[in-house]
């Protein structure tokens, strides 16, 4: 007969494993002025995606949404620690402060969300997980799916239109952003970083000139940065990153974004945009971002808006500290907006 002690197997002598540890729940975020629902929206690929999704407490019926597009890089746009940095400050105050729904998602592979981890994911997989989240909002009874904002952030800032597609969306906020081919962003980026690197006038000219000939075959022909430094080893001085991609992201994904036509998409927008960029910014230029404005201005003249602040860089920090003034720009900015639709 079997006899089992707390510890011991004594038929075999051997111990027993210890119980496994109770696995703790995640921490979540708190809002004062917000409820969190934490649910899922699923893509093509039967991949689960986390969606944050809150709504303003003791606020009955139908209420705006804000639909925010996030970075490029693998992080989670969930913020249970606090506002650790400025596009958490700026995500989490709209929230507590605006009195509207908002809805967030992490792209395929980060935090709780299935598919291919987010360091191999290329742009299209995230793309439709944005999509997938967006048309989502129809099951919620709170929402009012005609008076949409889309909030893009540095990357997602300029591919709004792209996730809302033809739906109808009431004004789109790029904070941060992009509005031209990724082969300019990265051509202009390399020369800032290589004037900020200590780097002569002279040899800043001499690779970006060779940048235009990596970037070229590397974005345009669709080559890897190790192949290119294959076939042309001089270059291997001036590449600074992974033979397979560059910034944690897959060389396929910065293809893709290449491939996109933001002219096109923004065009298109014939509803207020308001477009905001820092002096400070280092990572997207003045040019990247007035570009949205000028675009949407061509075909709808006074539609979109650039303010541009001094000091503030690519975080939303002036000094380090959030610049705290971007958040009544922005509500008063939805309130108008809203006002003018009627």
């Amino acid at each position: 007969m079997l006899i089992r002690t707390a510890a011991v197997c004594v038929c075999c002598a051997l111990p027993l494993a210890p119980p496994a540890p109770a696995q703790q729940p995640p921490k979540r975020e708190h809002f004062a002025n917000a409820e969190v629902l934490y649910d899922w929206a699923s893509n093509s690929r039967g991949d689960k995606l986390r969606t944050f999704v809150t709504r303003p407490k003791n606020t009955p019926g139908k209420v705006p949404v804000i639909f925010f597009v996030g970075w490029l890089s693998c992080d989670s746009v969930e913020y249970a620690a606090g506002e650790t940095d400025g596009f958490g400050a700026l995500m989490r105050r709209i929230i507590d402060l605006s009195g509207y729904a908002t809805v967030r998602l992490d792209k395929p592979g980060v935090g709780e969300s299935q598919g291919t981890p987010c360091n191999k994911a290329d742009y299209q997989g995230e793309l439709e997980g944005y999509r997938t989240a967006f048309d989502s909002m129809s099951k919620y009874d709170f929402i009012d799916t005609q008076r949409i904002f889309v909030v893009g952030l540095s990357n997602g800032g300029g591919v709004g239109p792209l996730v809302s597609r033809d739906r109808r969306v009431v004004g789109f906020v790029a904070a941060s952003s992009w509005g031209r081919t990724w082969y300019e962003h990265m051509l202009e980026n390399e020369r800032v970083r290589l004037t900020s690197a200590g780097k002569s006038p002279a040899e800043v000219n001499d690779a970006v000139k060779a940048f235009t000939q990596f970037y070229d075959l590397y974005l345009i022909q669709g080559q890897s940065p190790g192949e290119i430094i294959a076939r042309h080893p001089q270059w291997k001085p001036l590449w600074y990153d992974q033979p397979d991609g560059q910034y944690g992201r897959p060389a396929a994904f910065y293809q893709q974004l290449q491939a996109l036509n933001l002219g096109e998409a923004w065009q298109k927008v014939d509803a207020p945009v308001l477009v905001i960029h820092g002096t400070s910014d280092t990572i997207m230029s003045r040019a990247d971002a007035s570009a949205i404005a000028e675009i949407v201005n061509h075909g709808h003249r006074g539609r979109a808006r650039f303010v541009e602040v001094p000091g503030m860089g690519h975080d939303f920090t002036v000094h380090m500290k959030f610049h705290v003034e971007l958040i009544p720009l922005i509500l008063d900015w939805m309130k108008e907006a809203l006002y003018a639709r009627h």
